[in-house]
């Protein structure tokens, strides 16, 4: 099956934890995001087409989501995988946690002083 992306996907320089939302044990780190998905590395791969309950926790704050794995691949690094995720219904702290990263993240064009 092949997916092709709808939405830019900005990449990430560095890497925030994942949670399994239902034992709270990590399942692994974010690593690129988009308003309707999600890529993670991780040390174990996902099964493909299934649902998970993912969990990031952010300082005072913490975004529940639901997602569906759409594929899984070993990473150049042996023993480590990348999979990516289509989120159903990202809730309004997710699309900010992207507006946040991006902007932290870009960098601005360079204006003179006045």
């Amino acid at each position: 099956m092949i997916i092709e992306r709808g939405i830019q996907r900005h990449q990430l320089t560095f890497f925030l934890n994942v949670f399994n939302r239902i034992t709270d044990k990590p399942i692994g780190h974010l690593g690129g995001v988009s308003e309707g998905g999600l890529m993670l590395f991780s040390h174990l791969p996902f099964l493909v087409d299934a649902t998970f309950d993912l969990r990031h926790k952010l300082p005072g704050q913490v975004i529940d989501l639901k997602a569906r794995s759409l594929w899984s691949y070993e990473d150049v690094t042996p023993h480590h995988y990348d999979s990516g995720f289509v989120l159903y219904e990202p809730p309004v702290e997710y699309r900010v946690l992207i507006r946040s990263l991006r902007q932290y993240f870009s960098f601005q064009p360079w204006q003179a002083p006045a």
